[in-house]
């Protein structure tokens, strides 16, 4: 990072130590010019003391300590600019005199004194010549090659602005392109730190990202898991009890038990190949000549950026999965398994988004997949509904039957938990609880349109690197809150309010 007034201010005496320098060579470079002025005053003081009829003493003296303000030109220009207005009678401090013009303009100095200073100075300048040329030229009177009465103010101008105006535009120029590169450096730090704290936000938003899709692939692989090995052990339990008594159902439950293996297997394989696949996207980089600088390991802001809209897009992309025109067949694999299930679609079945439609039948699974691990024997209603903006589901159990053999199926206490996260990030509504009959129920809402799309495309947006955008939160209805929502056909039409559960 290039270093501002302030970081040198604050760097303390490595960089102003000196009184009012800020650098050594700074000090070298006033101090020799004072000597070099004192000793030139203190020369021509010996002719003004000879001219004034003072003691040589005095006008070298007088020279010595006139020559030495110029080591206050960085402080007080001003002052050393009046001393040498002062000196002009004197013919003293021809040095001090330009070198105090030169320092006046480039110092910040507002430029109205700068002015007055100036003309101060070049009307000193042309009296002194004007006077000096004008008595050489009356000791001259008698010589037949004298110039006619222009020649002294002509001469007189020419060489007050000689000495006045190099001096004041060369200042001028030095301190305008001073401040221009301060400036420049100002504006690059500044632009470094946006670009670092853009860096840190693209940064984060890659790892939101990134812990998004690793979520989302959780939830998918618990949906798998618990459901289809949930059926398998229904089913392998079932073979058990029935193996002696009737073969060739045996025979068919074993075949169900293999396909549903095999297709855990299949569903397993492909979000595990999304996983290496993202993690190739978005991997961060580690080591020497990872970054953008030798061995600091961080990434530049684009690579950031893009990693972070890679993730977001594979979070949200529309990919191949379940959807709702499959919940016959989920239906169907319960029955076999030994459940009661009714399924009612009411309204006229229509394409959705596709994270909609999976949304919808990964809840309908994981609460089919909840009864055989809790209610087992228990009769289960499961209610379809489409909407005109959104579409609705219901899955309803009844108590479990004492007389069914329980499969003894674990639970890992985030079937409610995923199913809620599910349907809350789409914008829908998720209730559950149990039942006046001593069953347990499951409604969920789901839009049309859903608002993730509106987080993906701020992360997207990284890439491209905008102004600061804050991620949106998914907002999550309270355990304790009972949510009011509309029971669907099949249940007389009336409304009532489904307390929230403990995570089933």
């Amino acid at each position: 990072m290039t270093a501002t007034g302030a970081d040198r201010e604050a760097a303390g005496m490595t960089t102003r130590g000196y009184w009012w320098w800020e650098r050594r060579r700074g000090v070298a470079l006033d101090v020799g010019l004072a000597l070099v002025s004192a000793l030139e005053c203190g020369l021509e003081g010996i002719q003004f003391a000879q001219e004034a009829r003072l003691p040589v003493p005095v006008g070298v003296l007088f020279g010595l300590l006139a020559g030495s303000v110029l080591v206050l030109r960085r402080r007080w220009p001003i002052v050393v600019v009046l001393v040498s207005i002062a000196t002009t009678p004197a013919e003293v401090g021809f040095l001090m005199g330009l070198v105090g013009l030169y320092s006046l303009a480039a110092s910040d100095v507002p430029r109205r004194i700068t002015v007055v200073l100036t003309g101060m100075s070049l009307v000193g300048s042309f009296v002194v010549t004007f006077v000096r040329l004008s008595r050489n030229l009356v000791d001259q009177a008698s010589s037949a090659a004298v110039p006619g009465d222009w020649y002294a103010p002509v001469v007189s101008l020419f060489m007050a602005l000689g000495l006045t105006a190099p001096p004041l535009l060369f200042g001028l120029y030095i301190g305008a392109r001073r401040r221009l590169m301060e400036s420049l450096r100002e504006r690059a730090d500044s632009l470094e730190r946006e670009l670092s704290l853009l860096a840190d936000r693209a940064e984060e938003r890659a790892e939101w990202a990134r812990t998004e899709e690793r979520t989302r692939i959780a939830r998918e692989m618990h949906d798998v898991v618990a459901h289809r090995v949930s059926l398998m052990v229904v089913h392998a339990a079932a073979l058990q009890a029935i193996a002696p008594k009737d073969p060739a159902k045996a025979v068919r439950n074993a075949a169900l038990v293999g396909d549903m293996g095999r297709q855990a297997l299949t569903e397993l394989r492909e979000m595990l190949g999304v996983l290496r696949s993202g993690d190739t996207l978005v991997a961060p980089r580690t080591g020497a000549g990872a970054g953008p600088g030798p061995g600091d390991g961080r990434q530049p802001l684009a690579s950031v950026g893009r990693a972070a809209a890679a993730a977001a897009a594979a979070a949200s992309a529309p990919e191949d999965g379940p959807r709702l025109g499959e919940l016959e067949a989920l239906v169907a694999q319960s029955r076999q398994a030994g459940m009661t299930v009714e399924l009612s679609v009411d309204g006229d079945p229509r394409p959705y988004a596709p994270q909609v439609e999976r949304t919808a039948y990964r809840v309908v699974q994981e609460a089919l997949t909840n009864v055989h691990k809790h209610a087992a024997g228990a009769k289960t209603w499961v209610r379809l509904a489409h909407r005109e903006a959104e579409v609705a589901m219901q899955v309803e159990n009844g108590p479990s039957d004492a007389a069914a053999a329980d499969a003894h199926l674990p639970s890992g206490g985030n079937g409610l938990v995923g199913m809620r996260e599910r349907v809350t990030a789409l914008g829908g509504v998720f209730v559950s609880g149990p039942t006046d009959a001593g069953g347990f129920r499951v409604s969920a809402v789901l839009p049309d349109a859903p608002v993730a799309d509106v987080a993906v495309a701020d992360v997207a947006e990284v890439a491209d690197v905008p102004e600061a955008v804050d991620v949106p939160e998914v907002v999550v209805a309270p355990e304790a809150e009972s949510v009011p929502i509309e029971v669907l056909p099949g249940q007389g039409g009336a409304r009532k309010a489904a307390g929230e559960a403990g995570a089933r």
